[in-house]
């Protein structure tokens, strides 16, 4: 329970009203319920399109070298997808750093196809009702060649696991105007912002709920968010520096979180508020 509600439950209760904890159930219960809706029909799920429109851009000769990505190794081998999601982020010799999906498509699309790299990272994520981006396209597309797979990440380099160490540091550390950590939401149980429920993403078990599910359809701003999005979304929202995609903080954060939700499904794209 978020402070203020718990501040406004202590109100109603201190005047005599009826809780807000039972209409709080009721409306989880019904989302629940909406949600499980568009999970039993997968084609009722926006996100597909996307699948399919990753898949051509994965394929189609592009870019100022006008070759496709086809020859980009996720881990698997040159043009290898099917099972790559899962495994990552890895660490990747080539490019000496350990690189989770959207950051690895970044460094090929620059390396193999020539895109600018500045300008791939200046404005990477949607607006609201805009289309993902290309290269989120494409990170979606990967991710559903491990749907139904476990994570399994190998986090054993020293690099992954330095990378997921600065993970759970970050994830922790307060800092920025309003004083805030990931932890301040997602450290405990019970947490909502609103009538949304917060993962509590320090406990595994939840973590493997959840994390699968990005990249993910959000209903509320009509377009599919990647977790690098997801991230540098909540940066913002914490009035943080802004987080760029691929930097060593973005990787690092996603590794600590791969980690807390290894051996969950992998259930991409997810459907979301």
């Amino acid at each position: 329970m978020t402070r203020s509600v718990f501040l406004l439950a202590v109100l109603v209760a201190a005047a005599g009203l009826p809780s807000i904890a039972p209409a709080q159930d009721a409306t989880e219960k019904a989302l629940e319920v909406y949600r499980q809706m568009l999970r039993d029909d997968p084609w009722s799920n926006p996100g597909n399109l996307d699948v399919d429109r990753g898949e051509q851009l994965w394929k189609t000769p592009r870019g100022p070298k006008n070759v496709s990505l086809e020859r980009c190794d996720l881990g698997k081998g040159p043009g290898k997808v099917e099972g790559a999601f899962a495994e990552l982020p890895r660490y990747f010799a080539d490019a000496d750093r350990v690189m989770d999906v959207e950051t690895r498509i970044l460094w090929c699309m620059v390396s193999l196809q020539g895109f600018s790299h500045a300008e791939l990272v200046a404005k990477p994520h949607p607006g609201g009702g805009q289309p993902v981006k290309e290269l989120g396209a494409i990170a979606t597309y990967v991710a559903h060649q491990s749907s139904g797979m476990k994570f399994a990440a190998p986090l054993a380099h020293p690099k992954e696991k330095e990378a997921a160490a600065l993970g759970e540091a970050l994830f922790v550390r307060r800092s920025g105007p309003f004083d805030f950590a990931c932890a301040t939401c997602h450290a405990d149980q019970g947490r909502r912002i609103r009538l949304q429920p917060l993962p509590f993403l320090s406990q595994p078990a939840e973590a493997r709920k959840v994390v699968g599910e990005w990249p993910g359809y959000r209903v509320s701003t009509s377009h599919v968010m990647t977790l690098q999005h997801r991230l540098y979304d909540c940066f913002w929202q914490m009035r943080m520096p802004q987080l760029e995609l691929g930097s060593e903080a973005s990787v690092a954060l996603v590794s600590y979180l791969v980690r807390q939700a290894a051996g969950g499904d992998v259930a991409a794209p997810g459907l979301k508020r």
